[in-house]
């Protein structure tokens, strides 16, 4: 049969693939909960009838916030076979951004995960009065669990209905509303059909080179597009998912699983990157010896054997006694990590794709589905430090002002109630505009070179571009987060984030006293080291761009406090707001 409907993925994988228990899979109480396709269909359905039995009507707006487990699969197909439209919440937001969005899309139920996120809820929630009841997946006294949903829907069980519903849900009625973080304003609500995602997994479902045989691990948000549209992949691929617990659970939960691929942003392979330094740094003897000539040539590692055979024979000896180590790390049957989000340093592909992972950078947004380009296996699918090819379906041109435009099924519908936005976005000829500068490469890949919103123009006229910079300086082990700044000023400057849990080892090494980071960032030794660092990644740039002042902060950037977006973007304008009175001391 053919996926026209996102919820056509369940007869789909039941038709094409052979019965397994792990079709989707999550942890509760240590230990892994599986579900067969059957299992998976029938939870959805009987959900399907509860909405049916509540009244729920095409159209309505049922929205979810939690964390990735197996529940918020089964809730998206059963919400989506009744025409209702999916509306899929960060659990990290704030609270005026929840109260925002419940209103905004005239929430009619809404799922939690558990008490944690329901108390950071509960008191807003008489403040939305399109609300008729809300439900949690964990045991909870003050709530509706979702099992009374599925009992109330055993109890109503209207096949007929049912198919007539499903058979009304036309592919370009609207599937989802997600809510972009943004980082500025309100949220904005992406309406994407059926037919935008699909179109959008289809074109990429070529590129894993396994199938049912294969283990995803998933620990990116599902509420975001860009995890949520590789989750319908996987499962039209016949892949089994695995969530992660959390972050901080990755590595263990990949070696219980022992996946083939994972999806990612930078920011996690930074930090394999910064705790493989962080081994190597306590290595002795022959040990160091072996470890460092591995780790630096991986990168200087090109594709197709271009450093010539001495290098690739090399290289097969240090994966025997090295890179080995690195795959069993993450389960022993890596294959393919696809890197997203955010800007990849070429560095981490070189490296990773040296020890027999392959890393596949992409890009899109939430408004494509999300993705415009990724690398693939194809001849020129891979080069290092850009995007990939454009995907088969999907157009792309740049601009006169070298902005990216886009053209394709993948684009959205438009932006909930802002008609006025999305002509702004969306011009009348079909190309949404995306805010990002790049061009194409000789061999067809795409590389992105900024963020047109955040250039900004010195007092001499000079435009810069903050992001290429930053990303640049990230690769700095002393760098954790940098901002670049210098609006109508003389020259750029940088407020910085240390990377403190190398900074510690650091100071233990060259024997200086590390006692609170507020403390430390003081030292004149450490100061001296940063302005090495600096001076060094300086010299890759041109006198306009070049970090001419430039201060160390004494705490991290989370999402907690706002710094970040989900996606682990920098929130500029917060930023810049927040950290005003430092800013401005640079330029002083």
């Amino acid at each position: 049969m053919e996926v026209v409907r996102i919820f056509d993925l369940l007869p789909y994988y039941e038709q094409k693939y052979k019965p397994k228990d792990d079709v989707i899979a999550s942890k509760e109480n240590g230990q892994w909960v599986k579900y067969s396709i059957k299992q998976y269909r029938e939870m959805a359905d009987n959900i399907s009838y509860g909405f049916l039995a509540l009244g729920v009507k095409p159209g309505d707006k049922i929205a979810q916030i939690s964390s990735n487990r197996v529940e918020w699969n089964i809730l998206d197909m059963a919400i989506l076979q009744v025409g209702a439209v999916h509306v899929p919440i960060y659990p990290t937001i704030s609270e005026s951004d929840y109260l925002y969005i419940l209103n905004h899309s005239e929430v009619k139920y809404v799922f939690v995960s558990g008490a944690e996120l329901l108390r950071k809820i509960q008191h807003i929630l008489p403040e939305v009065p399109t609300l008729k009841d809300i439900y949690t997946y964990k045991d909870n006294n003050e709530l509706k669990h979702l099992s009374e949903l599925v009992d109330l829907g055993k109890a109503n069980m209207n096949q007929v209905l049912l198919e007539q519903r499903k058979a009304a849900v036309n592919q370009d009625d609207m599937a989802t509303i997600i809510y972009t973080s943004g980082t500025t304003g309100n949220p904005k609500g992406v309406m994407l059909s059926h037919s935008n995602i699909i179109s959008n997994f289809k074109a990429c479902a070529h590129i894993p080179p396994f199938g049912e045989e294969a283990r995803a691990v998933s620990y990116l948000p599902l509420c975001h597009v860009y995890e949520r549209m590789l989750n319908y992949l996987y499962q039209y691929d016949g892949i089994s998912v695995y969530y992660a617990e959390n972050i901080g659970t990755i590595t263990d939960n990949m070696k219980e699983v022992r996946p083939q691929i994972l999806t990612t942003v930078p920011r996690l392979l930074e930090k394999i990157y910064d705790r493989l330094v962080s081994t190597g740094r306590k290595l002795t003897g022959v040990k160091s010896w072996i470890f460092w000539w591995a780790f630096h040539m991986s990168t200087r590692y090109e594709l197709n054997g271009a450093n010539g055979w001495f290098y690739e024979l090399k290289r097969k000896f240090y994966d025997r006694l090295v890179y080995c180590k690195w795959r069993e790390a993450m389960g022993g049957e890596i294959k393919i990590i696809v890197s997203g989000g955010a800007a990849m340093q070429p560095r981490l592909g070189r490296m990773f794709t040296c020890a027999g992972i392959h890393i596949l950078e992409g890009y899109g947004l939430t408004e494509t589905s999300p993705v415009i380009s990724v690398c693939d296996f194809r001849e020129n699918g891979i080069k290092f430090g850009t995007v990939g090819p454009v995907i088969s379906n999907t157009e792309v041109k740049i601009a006169s002002d070298g902005e990216i435009c886009a053209k394709g099924p993948g684009v959205m519908i438009g932006y909930y109630k802002e008609p006025e936005m999305t002509r702004d976005a969306v011009d009348s000829d079909g190309w949404f505009h995306t805010g990002d500068l790049g061009h194409i490469e000789p061999e067809g890949q795409l590389k992105i070179t900024g963020r047109k919103k955040e250039l900004f123009k010195t007092s001499f006229g000079k435009y810069v571009s903050p992001q290429p910079i930053e990303d640049k300086f990230k690769e700095s082990l002393f760098i954790d987060q940098i901002l670049v700044v210098g609006e109508n000023q003389k020259f750029a400057g940088a407020l910085i984030v240390p990377d403190f849990a190398f900074l510690k080892d650091y100071c233990r090494e060259k024997e200086i006293e590390f006692t609170t980071p507020s403390e430390v960032i003081k030292k004149e030794k450490i100061r001296k080291r940063f302005a090495a660092e600096i001076k060094k990644y300086n010299k890759l740039f041109g006198e306009t761009e070049q970090v001419k002042s430039w201060d160390l902060l004494d705490h991290e950037w989370t999402l907690e406090s706002g710094e970040i977006t989900p996606t682990l973007k920098l929130k500029r304008k917060f930023l810049h707001s927040k950290y005003k009175e430092e800013i401005d001391h640079l330029f002083k």
